[in-house]
């Protein structure tokens, strides 16, 4: 069994330059846990493969594709494969949410 505590699991360095952390990475799926500090953003992008997005704390508003909604604690949001998306965090709190991409990217994600 492995347990990944994720206080001692490193920062990613990403585009994004906010707090990204792997958290699962097999041949078959990524788990990343990402927390917004007010303010912050996620840049604009574009994922190879479908995602989910699974709120932990906090609210923000998440965009995918045309659409636009403010969504908060234990809400799953779907982006189907290569449609632009991005989050960002327009409170007064931290917003963490999990990513989940599946099947794994075999292509890299492009930041429009």
């Amino acid at each position: 069994m492995k347990v990944l505590e994720l206080e001692k699991v490193a920062i990613s360095d990403t585009p994004h330059k906010v707090d990204v952390r792997k958290l699962y990475d097999t041949e078959n799926a990524v788990a990343v846990h990402i927390t917004l500090k007010p303010g912050e953003s996620l840049k604009r992008h574009i994922t190879p493969v479908d995602v989910f997005f699974y709120v932990l704390e906090g609210k923000g508003i998440v965009e995918i594709g045309e659409e636009k909604k403010e969504v908060g604690k234990d809400c799953l949001i779907e982006s189907p494969a290569n449609i632009l998306h991005c989050w960002y965090n327009e409170s007064q709190k931290d917003l963490r949410f999990l990513v989940v991409k599946v099947p794994r990217p075999v292509k890299d994600t492009r930041i429009i």
